[in-house]
């Protein structure tokens, strides 16, 4: 929701630069930030197979050991700021007055590191405890202080892009305050002189580092998708960057609703592992399945019919309306396609198959998108969204497959 209201106000302004130089800032900082997803998605699994064993200790011990490297992480980003802004914007290779507006839009919001990645932590031990109700409030709070701060900062004070950048900044560290003082409520501290020894032990950090090393490298060849077809669109022209990024926008909205059955599988499916009940863990696939499955085709219903009316919301400038009336029917299609890998990425993380993750994931990408995208240039903007599309499908065919692998040998619980 933060990029798909950026982007519904930057479109209505006078030229559509302001958007696409939003668009190429938010690409790398999303590479950046999400390559630590980790924190997140780690944490998760492993507080889910703690809070199934009744592992109190472990639970405690997982928690402080990720906001601590959390809050390193971005430290060091901030710092090392001037490094990969300029090493991302040189392999998206924008003009210069979109390098411009983009260098500008990451020097701002490069600041709010710290408050992401340890909102990832603390959103990681919510969800593996079962509780999605409070990181529902953080994102609630959070996107309506953008909304508001969107307004008031792109056009009451005309500020451009960098209103956005500082709208996002504000609500990612006042959305981050709210999870800090939601997890003093529930958090209970155990064997205090042990809770010292965890934050000083460096070699459990490595351990930590160790465990989530897959889903690092897999997050990164994610999010690396995700800029190439960025860069790619830029290539075709201001205005097929444009639209393709607000279709883009919406894409990822519809697949963060479906993450919520992901999210609800890792935190089912690692708990049910912990405790050794492989019929629950069955039965936590099957629904959470069939639930993601409605959602996708919901969502590819509204892209479909509402189409007409959702455009000229989020932009009226007619060449980025042509963009998205001629190729909205990959957006109508793209839900269902990617529903598979987005439920399954889910199942994996709960119970700790990080390492399958990653080979499928670098399977879809290398042998599938890239492939196809090279091949199929000539199609333009068509070809590139194939290319998407073939790439979102490899990943949830290649994850089901592994899935049927390890259900047909009885091996979820090692």
């Amino acid at each position: 929701m933060l990029g798909l209201v950026d982007a519904a106000i930057l479109g209505h302004l006078s030229s559509a630069q302001f958007l696409a130089g939003v668009a190429i800032g938010a690409s790398v900082l999303s590479f950046l930030y999400w390559g630590f997803g980790f924190l997140r998605m780690g944490t998760t699994g492993l507080i889910a197979r703690a809070f199934g064993a009744k592992d109190r200790f472990l639970d405690q011990q997982i928690l402080v050991q990720s906001l601590c490297l959390a809050l390193t992480l971005g430290i060091i980003v901030i710092v090392s700021r001037p490094l990969w802004s300029v090493l991302g914007l040189s392999l998206i290779a924008p003009n210069e007055e979109l390098r411009s507006i983009a260098a500008s839009y990451i020097d701002i919001r490069a600041f709010s590191a710290p408050a992401v990645l340890l909102n990832y932590a603390i959103v990681g031990w919510f969800i593996g405890r079962q509780n999605t109700r409070w990181p529902m409030y953080f994102v609630i709070a959070t996107n309506l202080l953008n909304i508001g701060l969107d307004f008031l900062l792109i056009i009451g004070l005309n500020l451009g892009s960098d209103g956005a950048a500082l709208a996002t900044l504000i609500a990612e560290y006042c959305g981050c305050g709210l999870a800090l003082w939601a997890l003093s409520r529930h958090w209970v501290i155990y064997e205090r002189t042990a809770l010292w020894q965890q934050i000083s032990r460096l070699g459990d950090y490595r351990q930590l580092l160790l465990t989530n090393q897959y889903l690092f490298f897999r997050t990164i060849v994610l999010l690396a998708s995700f800029a190439f077809f960025t860069a790619m669109s830029g290539r075709l022209g201001t205005e097929i960057l444009a639209g393709n990024t607000i279709m883009l926008n919406l894409l990822l909205l519809a697949s963060y609703g479906l993450d919520g059955f992901a999210h609800a599988a890792e935190a089912l499916c690692g708990h049910s592992l912990g405790a050794g009940d492989d019929q629950r863990f069955k039965l936590t696939v099957k629904l959470c399945a069939l639930w993601t499955t409605g959602t996708a085709v919901i969502f590819s219903a509204i892209f479909a019919f509402a189409s007409p009316v959702l455009f000229p919301l989020l932009s009226n400038l007619e060449p980025v309306l042509h963009v998205l009336n001629t190729y909205k029917y990959w957006l109508v299609a793209m839900p269902i396609l990617a529903s598979a890998s987005y439920l399954l990425d889910g199942v994996f993380i709960g119970s700790a198959k990080s390492k399958l993750m990653m080979q499928t994931m670098l399977f879809s990408s290398v042998l599938v998108y890239l492939p196809l995208w090279y091949y199929l240039q000539h199609w333009e903007n068509h070809g590139l969204w194939l290319a998407f599309a073939g790439f979102s499908a490899a990943r949830g065919a290649s994850l089901l497959w592994c899935y049927w692998k390890i259900q047909k040998s009885g091996s979820w619980s090692r």
